[in-house]
């Protein structure tokens, strides 16, 4: 990774975040930011909420308390204009992809285009284009269907959905689960790469350490409800706290750290 801009600007801040679900409380006083133009990381153990904020964050999990900021505006008390011109500017990486099943590589790329932009079928189609060959899948891809795709074509089609519209903020939640090591290290490759290219800002929720080694500028730690710790993963990997300790310093912490090394 080439060293962060000098500007330090955060595209995302959230302050004093709670989120529950009924009287099951996911996060309380939870305080996180993203600077422009920097991949961060969110890691902690099953059911820290790390999915939950990233919903939170982008309006599909409203929070019981706290403010959510994103490019300055604060999300959840503006009109609905704004509002949609914010979500214009980011794209989503789900889980698994979440295609639409019955359409096509190219119509799932076209879905977002269509809505927000309302040009010409022609101008679609070779958008979808465009971002197909981004993200390094043959042509002969978009006109496939998701079941004829396998879990790493289904993961970058997923993000070449994500960047229909041109995003400045790219959200992905475990981008490299279900894939095989060789797979997961090419999809590394790929988020590097566009995010220089294109100068995009990444939230990204994973439990790869090789991932954290690979892409990340920052980590940030979720446990007890908050974030623990945040900062470059040297830093975060001596905090002092058991689960940190455990998931770095364990064997599969350890082998990340000499295969970076190595």
């Amino acid at each position: 990774m080439t060293a962060l801009a000098q500007s330090k600007n955060h595209v995302i801040e959230v302050q004093g975040l709670t989120t529950q679900f009924g009287d099951v409380v996911i996060h309380d006083d939870l305080n996180i930011n993203v600077h422009d133009g920097e991949i961060l990381g969110v890691v902690g153990g099953s059911g820290t909420g790390k999915s939950v904020l990233m919903r939170a964050i982008i309006g599909l999990k409203r929070p019981s308390r706290g403010v959510v900021r994103v490019f300055g505006e604060d999300f959840y008390n503006v009109s609905k204009e704004v509002r949609l011109s914010i979500e214009r500017r980011w794209g989503v990486l789900f889980q698994g992809g979440a295609l639409f099943s019955s359409l096509t590589v190219a119509q799932n790329i076209m879905a977002p285009i269509r809505e927000h932009l309302k040009i010409e079928e022609d101008l679609a189609k070779d958008m979808a284009a465009l971002k197909i060959s981004m993200v390094g899948l043959a042509a002969e891809a978009g006109a496939k269907y998701p079941s004829e795709l396998s879990g790493g074509m289904k993961k970058r089609a997923g993000l070449a959905r994500a960047l229909a519209l041109d995003p400045e903020l790219v959200f992905l939640d475990e981008p490299t689960a279900g894939l095989d090591p060789i797979g997961a290290a090419r999809f590394d490759e790929l988020i590097n790469y566009l995010k220089e290219s294109l100068g995009l800002t990444v939230f990204m929720v994973t439990h790869d350490l090789d991932t954290l080694h690979a892409t990340c500028d920052r980590v940030a730690v979720l446990a007890e409800k908050r974030v623990i710790a945040c900062g470059p993963l040297d830093e975060v990997r001596r905090t002092d706290h058991p689960w940190v300790q455990e998931y770095f310093s364990g064997p599969r912490g350890r082998a990340a750290l000499a295969a970076k090394a190595s």
